[in-house]
C-alpha cells in the first residue's frame, strides 16, 4: 500500500536520507511501484513534481531527494488500488486552492466509498481532476475547512485541530485513511493505523542543520532511533517543527466490504 513522508523544520533543511529511503521503497524494497510525488514550499508555494512511473527507478526523485532543501516538505510513493491505473492526474500529492491558501495532500489507505458521497454533496470548493479516492477525500476535507473557516480563522492552530480530527475519523470509518496535508503552514498528520512520527529539538537537522523538526512517515525511514506510533486516529499538526496541535478521535469500525 501507498507510503508517505513528510517534514516540517524551523528553518530550510534537506531530508536526503529519509527521501532516498522512501525513493527504495517506491518498488524496490517495497511494492509501490506506481508512481513519486515530492511537494516542497519554496517561498509563497508550493512545487510539486511528480510522476506515474516508479520512484525507485527515477533520476529526477534521486536528484530532488539530495537537492531540496525546504522547511516543508511531503512525499508520496504510489500503490495503485482505486483505480488501478497510473495516470498523471492520478498521482499524488493533489493540489487545490481554499479558503485564500494553497493545499497539498497525500494519503495512504483505501476508501473507496467516499467517492459516492463526495460526488452527491455538491461541493463548491473542490472538483477531483483524477479518479482517486483519495482526491475525492481530499475534497471531502477542503469541504469541511471552507464550511467552517470563519468561526475559527485567526485561532491557533488553523480551523480547530478537533473538528478536522472528527471528519478524518468520520472518513477513515469507510476503510483505511492516513493522510498528509499542508496549506504552506503547518504540517497536518492523521494516522488511522499505519504512521509515525520522529521529533528532534535544535539538533540534527537531517542535513546537519541546527533546526527543530519533525518528520512524518509511514514507516520510520533514515536510520534514525526515536520513531514512534501514531496512537489509532490521532491526528497532529506541525508548525516550524513544533507541534501547534494534536487529538485523538477514534474511528468507527470499518464497514465491512462487499
Amino acid at each position: 500500500m501507498c507510503e508517505l513522508f513528510g517534514m516540517s523544520a524551523s528553518q530550510p533543511v534537506t531530508a536526503g536520507t529519509a527521501l532516498e529511503r522512501l525513493r527504495q521503497r517506491g518498488g524496490r524494497e517495497a511494492d509501490n511501484p506506481d508512481g513519486w510525488g515530492l511537494a516542497w514550499r519554496d517561498g509563497g508555494g508550493f512545487e510539486i513534481r511528480k510522476r506515474p512511473a516508479p520512484a525507485c527507478r527515477s533520476r529526477q526523485f534521486a536528484r530532488l531527494c539530495v537537492e531540496t532543501q525546504s522547511d516543508l516538505i511531503l512525499a508520496h510513493v504510489c500503490k495503485a488500488r482505486f483505480p488501478p491505473v497510473r495516470t498523471f492526474a492520478n498521482t499524488h500529492p493533489f493540489r487545490r486552492a481554499c479558503c485564500g491558501r494553497e493545499w497539498v495532500f497525500a494519503h495512504n489507505g483505501l476508501v473507496p466509498d467516499i467517492v459516492e458521497i463526495e460526488r452527491c454533496s455538491g461541493n463548491p470548493v473542490c472538483r477531483p481532476t483524477g479518479e482517486t479516492d483519495s482526491e475525492f477525500a481530499l475534497c471531502h476535507l477542503l469541504g469541511h475547512i471552507a464550511r467552517h473557516f470563519d468561526s475559527h480563522a485567526g485561532k491557533n492552530p488553523f480551523f480547530g485541530v478537533e473538528p478536522l480530527a472528527e471528519v478524518s475519523g468520520l472518513i477513515a470509518s469507510f476503510g483505511k485513511f492516513n493522510f498528509l496535508m499542508s496549506d504552506g503552514e503547518y504540517l497536518i498528520a492523521y494516522g488511522h493505523d499505519r504512521l509515525h512520527y520522529l521529533d528532534r529539538r535544535g539538533s540534527g537537522g537531517p542535513n546537519g542543520a541546527c533546526a527543530d523538526l519533525a518528520m512524518v512517515a509511514t514507516e520510520p525511514l533514515g536510520g534514525e532511533k526515536g520513531w514512534t506510533a501514531f496512537d489509532p486516529g490521532e491526528l497532529r499538526v506541525y508548525r516550524h517543527g513544533k507541534m501547534a496541535g494534536r487529538a485523538t478521535i477514534r474511528s468507527r469500525p470499518p464497514k465491512q466490504q462487499q
